[in-house]
């Protein structure tokens, strides 16, 4: 009996030190104001959006359009921003973005991280990121080509191999 009353205190102690380190969603609201996640993710609009305009010029390139079909591409890429924004914007994604940081972190490590964010170093970081993710994304791009052209030809290998029509 001592045992399982024991064990019980023990669970029941655990429990109430992990809920008491749980961090606010002050704390979190803090934080992502910090990082600027809201214009971080803003800028990932604008990022789609080129990379669709750069892929779109890239399929149809050499091919005579006519001006219909022309501002037909030219607005797509524009319609799927708009559809991201709706379906994915901040005041959509806010709460999710805390429920994910207050299952990963701790209060501690979230003062932590504010501390971090608010020191020059920090802040270079933040003001720095959208620099690194343009620069990132257009690499990417750029190595993405020639490996789209070698998994198209070995989906068209596979195919042979497979004797399926084409």
């Amino acid at each position: 009996m001592r045992q399982a009353i024991a064990i019980l205190l023990l669970l029941l102690s655990s429990f109430l030190t992990c809920a008491a380190a749980q961090p606010t969603s002050e704390s979190i609201e803090t934080l992502l104001t910090l990082t600027k996640t809201e214009a971080l993710i803003e800028s990932v609009y604008g990022n789609v959006e080129q990379a669709m305009r750069q892929g779109m010029a890239q399929a149809v390139a050499g091919k005579n359009l006519s001006a219909e079909q022309q501002r037909s591409l030219e607005a797509t890429p524009k319609r799927f921003v708009t559809i991201m924004r709706e379906e994915l914007s901040w005041e959509s994604l806010k709460p999710m973005y805390i429920e994910i940081y207050r299952d990963s972190f701790t209060q501690e490590e979230i003062d932590g991280l504010i501390a971090f964010y608010q020191s020059p170093v920090g802040m270079a970081f933040v003001n720095k990121m959208p620099i690194v993710m343009q620069k990132s994304m257009t690499s990417m791009q750029a190595r993405m080509q020639p490996m789209m052209e070698k998994m198209k030809a070995a989906m068209r290998q596979a195919l042979e191999d497979a004797k399926v029509a084409k």
